[in-house]
Protein backbone atom coordinates (compact mmCIF):
# COMPACT_ATOMS: atom_id res chain seq x y z
CA UNK A 1 0.00 0.00 0.00
CA UNK A 2 1.24 3.89 -0.79
CA UNK A 3 2.37 5.23 2.18
CA UNK A 4 0.52 8.43 0.99
CA UNK A 5 -2.52 6.65 1.24
CA UNK A 6 -1.13 4.50 4.58
CA UNK A 7 -0.61 8.51 6.13
CA UNK A 8 -4.20 9.63 4.70
CA UNK A 9 -5.83 6.86 6.19
CA UNK A 10 -4.32 7.38 9.58
CA UNK A 11 -4.96 11.16 9.51
CA UNK A 12 -9.10 9.86 8.58
CA UNK A 13 -8.89 7.65 11.70
CA UNK A 14 -7.50 10.49 13.74
CA UNK A 15 -9.38 13.19 12.84
CA UNK A 16 -12.86 10.67 13.26
CA UNK A 17 -11.25 9.93 16.76
CA UNK A 18 -11.03 13.90 17.72
CA UNK A 19 -14.33 14.21 16.84
CA UNK A 20 -15.71 11.63 18.83
CA UNK A 21 -13.69 12.71 21.07
CA UNK A 22 -15.15 16.31 21.13
CA UNK A 23 -18.54 15.09 20.46
CA UNK A 24 -18.47 13.25 23.79
CA UNK A 25 -16.94 15.96 26.17
CA UNK A 26 -19.60 18.69 24.55
CA UNK A 27 -22.35 16.40 24.93
CA UNK A 28 -21.26 15.96 28.97
CA UNK A 29 -20.66 19.68 29.19
CA UNK A 30 -23.98 20.53 28.09
CA UNK A 31 -25.29 17.90 30.55
CA UNK A 32 -23.42 19.71 33.22
CA UNK A 33 -24.62 23.01 32.46
CA UNK A 34 -28.59 21.94 31.70
CA UNK A 35 -28.03 20.22 35.19
CA UNK A 36 -26.51 23.54 36.65
CA UNK A 37 -29.07 25.67 35.35
CA UNK A 38 -31.93 23.46 37.01
CA UNK A 39 -30.00 23.43 40.32
CA UNK A 40 -29.94 27.29 40.52
CA UNK A 41 -33.54 27.46 39.49
CA UNK A 42 -34.52 25.61 42.16
CA UNK A 43 -32.32 27.11 44.84
CA UNK A 44 -33.43 30.59 43.41
CA UNK A 45 -37.26 29.50 44.13
CA UNK A 46 -36.00 28.32 47.46
CA UNK A 47 -34.36 31.19 48.54
CA UNK A 48 -37.65 33.11 48.24
CA UNK A 49 -38.80 30.83 51.07
CA UNK A 50 -41.84 32.83 52.01
CA UNK A 51 -44.28 34.75 49.83
CA UNK A 52 -46.72 37.06 51.36
CA UNK A 53 -49.83 38.03 49.29
CA UNK A 54 -52.18 39.30 51.80
CA UNK A 55 -51.83 41.41 55.16
CA UNK A 56 -54.87 42.00 57.59
CA UNK A 57 -54.53 44.36 60.77
CA UNK A 58 -56.70 43.32 63.70
CA UNK A 59 -57.82 45.56 67.10
CA UNK A 60 -58.64 43.62 69.68
CA UNK A 61 -59.49 43.91 73.51
CA UNK A 62 -57.92 41.22 75.62
CA UNK A 63 -58.81 40.86 78.98
CA UNK A 64 -56.13 39.01 81.23
CA UNK A 65 -56.39 37.65 84.60
CA UNK A 66 -54.13 35.51 86.81
CA UNK A 67 -55.06 34.18 90.65
CA UNK A 68 -52.17 33.39 92.62
CA UNK A 69 -52.25 31.26 96.14
CA UNK A 70 -50.71 31.79 98.94
CA UNK A 71 -50.16 31.05 103.10
CA UNK A 72 -51.53 27.25 103.38
CA UNK A 73 -53.74 27.94 99.87
CA UNK A 74 -55.83 30.26 102.29
CA UNK A 75 -54.66 33.24 100.59
CA UNK A 76 -55.85 35.01 96.73
CA UNK A 77 -54.31 37.29 95.02
CA UNK A 78 -55.05 37.99 91.38
CA UNK A 79 -53.60 40.39 89.06
CA UNK A 80 -55.66 41.81 86.16
CA UNK A 81 -55.07 44.01 83.30
CA UNK A 82 -57.14 45.26 80.11
CA UNK A 83 -54.62 44.54 76.84
CA UNK A 84 -55.39 46.68 73.66
CA UNK A 85 -54.12 44.30 71.00
CA UNK A 86 -53.24 46.00 67.47
CA UNK A 87 -51.55 43.47 65.42
CA UNK A 88 -50.68 43.23 61.87
CA UNK A 89 -50.92 39.28 59.94
CA UNK A 90 -49.21 38.30 56.99
CA UNK A 91 -50.61 35.63 55.27
CA UNK A 92 -49.41 33.55 52.06
CA UNK A 93 -47.34 30.48 51.03
CA UNK A 94 -44.20 29.00 52.24
CA UNK A 95 -42.09 27.85 48.74
CA UNK A 96 -40.33 25.69 50.66
CA UNK A 97 -43.44 23.49 50.89
CA UNK A 98 -43.53 23.32 46.84
CA UNK A 99 -43.13 20.00 45.43
CA UNK A 100 -40.81 20.62 42.28
CA UNK A 101 -39.03 18.20 40.09
CA UNK A 102 -36.43 19.56 37.03
CA UNK A 103 -36.88 17.74 33.38
CA UNK A 104 -33.47 18.60 32.34
CA UNK A 105 -33.71 17.20 28.53
CA UNK A 106 -37.08 19.57 28.19
CA UNK A 107 -35.63 22.14 30.29
CA UNK A 108 -38.93 22.54 32.59
CA UNK A 109 -39.98 22.84 36.14
CA UNK A 110 -42.27 20.40 36.78
CA UNK A 111 -44.75 21.87 39.65
CA UNK A 112 -46.95 19.10 41.12
CA UNK A 113 -48.18 20.51 44.63
CA UNK A 114 -48.64 23.94 45.66
CA UNK A 115 -49.29 24.58 49.69
CA UNK A 116 -52.20 26.24 51.16
CA UNK A 117 -51.95 29.21 52.54
CA UNK A 118 -50.96 29.71 56.00
CA UNK A 119 -50.36 32.73 58.81
CA UNK A 120 -46.90 33.36 58.00
CA UNK A 121 -46.18 36.45 60.99
CA UNK A 122 -48.07 37.97 63.55
CA UNK A 123 -46.76 41.20 64.88
CA UNK A 124 -49.16 42.69 68.20
CA UNK A 125 -48.29 46.02 69.28
CA UNK A 126 -49.99 45.93 73.46
CA UNK A 127 -51.28 48.85 75.14
CA UNK A 128 -51.83 48.40 79.34
CA UNK A 129 -54.99 49.98 80.23
CA UNK A 130 -56.43 49.43 84.17
CA UNK A 131 -53.24 47.18 85.62
CA UNK A 132 -54.30 46.28 88.67
CA UNK A 133 -51.75 43.83 90.49
CA UNK A 134 -52.65 41.76 93.83
CA UNK A 135 -50.60 42.02 97.35
CA UNK A 136 -48.42 39.32 96.62
CA UNK A 137 -48.86 38.61 92.33
CA UNK A 138 -47.66 42.13 90.67
CA UNK A 139 -46.99 41.87 87.08
CA UNK A 140 -43.22 41.37 86.39
CA UNK A 141 -41.48 41.26 82.97
CA UNK A 142 -42.03 37.88 82.51
CA UNK A 143 -45.56 38.58 82.28
CA UNK A 144 -45.27 40.60 79.45
CA UNK A 145 -43.54 38.21 77.76
CA UNK A 146 -46.50 35.53 78.34
CA UNK A 147 -49.11 38.31 77.33
CA UNK A 148 -47.13 38.97 74.16
CA UNK A 149 -47.25 35.39 73.30
CA UNK A 150 -51.21 35.01 74.34
CA UNK A 151 -52.07 37.96 71.99
CA UNK A 152 -50.31 36.44 69.17
CA UNK A 153 -52.71 33.07 69.96
CA UNK A 154 -55.71 35.47 70.32
CA UNK A 155 -55.17 36.38 67.21
CA UNK A 156 -54.14 33.70 65.34
CA UNK A 157 -57.69 32.41 66.22
CA UNK A 158 -59.60 35.23 64.74
CA UNK A 159 -57.58 34.94 61.16
CA UNK A 160 -59.79 32.17 60.04
CA UNK A 161 -62.91 34.12 60.15
CA UNK A 162 -61.35 36.92 58.88
CA UNK A 163 -61.36 35.73 55.67
CA UNK A 164 -57.32 37.16 55.29
CA UNK A 165 -56.64 32.92 54.46
CA UNK A 166 -59.71 32.97 51.53
CA UNK A 167 -58.02 35.75 50.11
CA UNK A 168 -54.58 34.48 50.05
CA UNK A 169 -56.03 31.14 48.36
CA UNK A 170 -57.03 33.60 45.62
CA UNK A 171 -53.97 34.93 45.30
CA UNK A 172 -52.47 31.57 44.72
CA UNK A 173 -51.96 31.94 40.63
CA UNK A 174 -50.64 35.45 41.48
CA UNK A 175 -47.72 33.15 43.37
CA UNK A 176 -47.52 30.79 40.45
CA UNK A 177 -47.04 33.46 37.72
CA UNK A 178 -44.61 34.89 39.73
CA UNK A 179 -42.40 31.92 40.08
CA UNK A 180 -43.45 31.08 35.98
CA UNK A 181 -41.05 34.50 36.09
CA UNK A 182 -37.79 33.38 37.92
CA UNK A 183 -37.82 30.02 36.32
CA UNK A 184 -38.13 32.01 32.68
CA UNK A 185 -34.61 34.11 34.09
CA UNK A 186 -32.90 31.36 32.63
CA UNK A 187 -34.49 29.83 29.63
CA UNK A 188 -36.70 27.37 31.63
CA UNK A 189 -40.30 26.75 31.06
CA UNK A 190 -42.64 26.20 34.22
CA UNK A 191 -45.06 22.91 33.77
CA UNK A 192 -48.08 23.70 36.31
CA UNK A 193 -50.70 21.38 34.40
CA UNK A 194 -51.06 19.46 36.83
CA UNK A 195 -52.24 21.77 39.14
CA UNK A 196 -55.73 22.30 39.42
CA UNK A 197 -56.59 25.47 37.90
CA UNK A 198 -60.37 27.52 37.92
CA UNK A 199 -61.44 28.22 34.54
CA UNK A 200 -61.46 32.00 35.92
CA UNK A 201 -57.76 31.24 36.05
CA UNK A 202 -57.33 29.59 32.95
CA UNK A 203 -58.98 32.42 31.24
CA UNK A 204 -56.45 34.73 32.72
CA UNK A 205 -53.71 32.61 31.92
CA UNK A 206 -54.62 32.41 28.04
CA UNK A 207 -55.37 36.17 27.40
Amino acid sequence: MNSVVVAFIGLLFGAGIMYWAYTVLNKKKRKELVEHQSTVILDRIKTVCKLVTVEGEFAEIYKYENTKEGWLNLLTSKKKALVVINAKAQVGYDLKKLKLKADTERKRILLSEFPEPEVLSIEPDLQFYDIKNGIFNSFSPNDLTDLNTNAKEHIREKIPESGLLDSAKSEALQAVLLIEKIVETIGWKLDYSALEISNRDKQYLEQ
